[in-house]
């Protein structure tokens, strides 16, 4: 079942221990398009300027991404520029260019009305609230934020969060929306404001699902749900492994016919493995080129480490 995915494709450089690489294709959508073409088709809103090349585009198209809803506008992309050193899990932001992204006003094809989850990734809230306004028929609808529009806009974030299903966001995220230090109580609030279900990533340490009683249809879960991070003895560049995480964890979810506990934790899994291929490469590079075999085999190790199947997946 199709996905909508409505954020940035961008272009990034990077730098850290591993090297430096300058203006790779990057952006949210673009992240998390490529790792959930992998489980379902997937539609892509978003603004390029003109140095998007068909190249680029191609990218996205031999995997099948359908980018009709990509806007071509007479400037340059966005454009992030950051490094990472040491241990690698927070980016030093050196320069962020908006550039065509600033006036991003998201247009839906007709030929995307008909799709059943929607992705909001990390976009203007107020942008959020417009596309899900023009998708009232939608299964499901996830959504990203980050601390600049908890911060500055909790306004317009609020009305997003109330329709919401899942909202996946970090720890210090999740702990700075609530006003708590505590993440388990810090989640309990964050589902009070509306989303049926929070899944909370902790980088390297994975990822925490906390359910509410609205969360499945079918069952009630009062326990959350952990899915470690596979391990890596190297990490060449994270940007875009929370994105890429979300793409694998709701491609999934899209892909199963119903909603269940098991489907869900299933998905946590899936979503750590497209994280875990998005950092062996710099930008989207491995994330191109990975097959499915690789992404079953890799699935089937978090099986073996995890002992998943006495979770029942």
């Amino acid at each position: 079942m199709a996905i909508l995915v409505v954020g940035s494709v961008a272009f990034d450089s990077i730098e850290t221990p591993h090297g430096k690489v300058d203006h790779c294709l990057g952006g949210a959508a673009t992240h998390f398009a490529l790792a959930a073409s992998y489980f379902t088709p997937v539609r892509v809103i978003a603004v390029v300027g003109r140095d998007f090349t068909a190249e680029h585009e191609a990218v996205l198209t031999r995997r099948g991404i359908d980018t009709q809803g990509i806007e071509r506008s007479n400037g340059l992309s966005f454009h992030w520029t950051g490094s990472y050193s040491g241990h690698m899990d927070v980016a030093k932001t050196l320069g962020t260019d908006l550039n065509v992204f600033e006036t991003f006003e998201p247009k839906i094809p007709d030929s995307y009305k008909d799709s059943e989850y929607l992705f909001l990734a990390n976009i203007d809230p107020v942008l959020q609230a417009r596309v899900r306004s023009e998708m009232p028929k939608v299964r499901m609808v996830c959504g990203d934020t980050m601390n600049y529009w908890i911060a500055d806009h909790a306004a317009n974030l609020a009305k997003v969060l109330r329709e919401l299903d899942v909202l996946l966001i970090n720890d210090g995220e999740a702990r700075m929306l609530a006003g708590e230090s505590n993440t388990v109580i810090a989640a309990d609030k964050v589902m009070k404001m509306g989303p049926k279900t929070l899944v909370v990533k902790h980088g390297e340490y994975g990822a925490t699902a906390f359910f509410s009683d609205r969360s499945f249809s079918n069952a009630k879960l009062s326990r959350p749900f952990r899915a470690p991070a596979l391990p890596l003895a190297e990490v060449v560049d994270p940007t875009g492994a929370g994105d890429s995480f979300a793409g694998g964890f709701y491609g999934y979810l899209a892909s199963q016919p119903e909603l269940t506990p098991a489907v869900f934790r299933t998905a946590m899994f899936y979503g750590g493995v497209m994280g875990s291929f998005a950092v062996e490469r710099f930008g989207t590079e491995r994330l191109q080129n990975v097959s499915r075999q690789e992404i079953d085999e890799r699935f089937n190790l978090f099986r073996e480490i995890s002992h998943l199947e006495h979770a029942g997946v």
